[in-house]
Formats: structure tokens, sequence, C-alpha cells
């Protein structure tokens, strides 16, 4: 949720800089307790999840898996934009031994499908990245939508 002292309480305002989202969601989305982080979805959407991914990384010391997790959580948000309709989405982001598990939750049920492009598509490959780029990926139809997410394995800071 979006904190009410910038501006609401559900997802964000547009017009918001990256460094009040980072300072009103950042804390939320590295809490172990925290459901999900509510954005809109929208054009600035994408890079608001990226930057974010990338803070709490960087924080947990992770900072070498940013830029796979930051590509690959940026085309889950393409996603959710292109073929959702939704106003709003989730992002979580969960982190366990040996690894971290991005999610993206949407309101809708249908569940993605991997399609196997031509070299010459210009769409439809987001999925086949995540594929090849993730340790493992995954959907999973909840309640009131589906949360489509990958896992990266990591190696802990200081083990050899």
């Amino acid at each position: 949720m979006w904190p009410e002292t910038l501006g609401g309480s559900v997802g964000c305002p547009e017009d918001v800089t990256p460094e009040e989202l980072e300072l009103a969601l950042f804390g939320q989305l590295t809490d172990p307790l925290t459901e999900e982080v509510r954005l809109p979805s929208g054009p600035a959407s994408s890079v608001r999840a990226r930057r974010l991914v990338r803070s709490a990384l960087d924080t947990w010391g992770l900072g070498g898996l940013g830029e796979v997790a930051e590509q690959l959580v940026g085309e889950l948000v393409a996603n959710v934009v292109r073929h959702t309709g939704g106003r709003s989405f989730g992002l979580r982001l969960v982190r366990r031994q040996g690894s971290v598990r991005f999610e993206v939750r949407d309101p809708s049920r249908a569940l993605p499908c991997l399609i196997m492009g031509e070299p010459g598509d210009e769409a439809g490959r987001g999925l086949q990245l995540v594929d090849l780029m993730s340790d493992r990926w995954g959907a999973d139809l909840r309640s009131h939508g589906k949360s489509v997410w990958f896992e990266l394995r990591t190696r802990e800071p200081g083990t050899g």
C-alpha cells in the first residue's frame, strides 16, 4: 500500500519520483512479513519495479543478481500491463536460503503461456527469457488473480 502521507492508500500516484518510491515502498518490499507492494499498471511500472528490485538486492548484498532480476521482473510487469487490464499489480520478493523468489501478482486468472517465437518476431519473447535466465519459474492461481514468479539461486555473501 502507498502510504497516506504520500497521497493515498491503493497503488501509488503516477507522478511519484523514483526516490519517493524507494523511500515509501522499499521497507515493505524487503520485509518478509509484507504480502506485496502495490504499483500502478502503467507505462512507468516496469522502471519502478526494476528499481525496487535492484535496491532490495543491493541491500541484501546480492547485487550480482541485479541485472538478470531487473530484466525478468521487467518482462513480467510488461505482461501485466499489456495483457491483464488491471489498474495495479503486486510485487513481492522472498529471500530464502540459497535463492530469491520474485513474484508479480495481478487480478487476471488467465495463466501465462510460453510461446516459442520465430527469430523475426517483435513480441512474445518475455516468458522465453524468464524460462532461459531463471533457475525456476511458474504461475499460481490465487483467490483473486494469479502470481507469476521466478527464482534465482544465490550465493550468500561470505560463503566460499
